[in-house]
């Protein structure tokens, strides 16, 4: 159960779009989520009256092109399981929505069971098991 968030600076509707199918793909593939496992926010700042701050850490030239994508998860995957989706989804995102991989900005973040509530007021996941 991915919780994503997308933030784009001018991108439009449709490209916003696109990117919120590259990270759902990605994610699909490389740490098994469902498929109907999509729960995205996505936000497109306008550069005026919102907007995003970059610069060029650690040698990464990024530009107005910037994508944001913060993911939480449950906790309990290996390092390397939860590095998987970083490379696929700059590759689909440059595939769907023509987003160059360095202006794909990823950062992902654990919780427990108790963390989640997925509607009616409870913690679901402390009834079941992990998926």
């Amino acid at each position: 159960m991915p919780f994503v968030r997308i933030d784009t600076l001018r991108a439009g509707p449709e490209q916003l779009a696109a990117l919120g199918r590259a990270v759902h793909d990605a994610l699909v593939e490389t740490i098994d989520i469902p498929p109907d496992d999509r729960f995205q926010v996505l936000v497109d700042h306008d550069g005026a009256s919102s907007t995003l701050r970059y610069d060029d850490y650690l040698g990464v030239h990024r530009d107005d092109g910037i994508v944001y994508v913060a993911i939480t998860l449950r906790s309990g995957r290996p390092p390397a399981r939860k590095q998987a989706p970083y490379g696929r989804i700059a590759e689909l995102a440059h595939a769907y929505a023509g987003t160059e991989p360095r202006n794909v900005f990823v950062v992902l973040t654990e919780n427990g069971p108790a963390d989640w509530s997925l509607g009616e007021g409870r913690a679901q996941y402390l009834d079941f098991p992990r998926t």
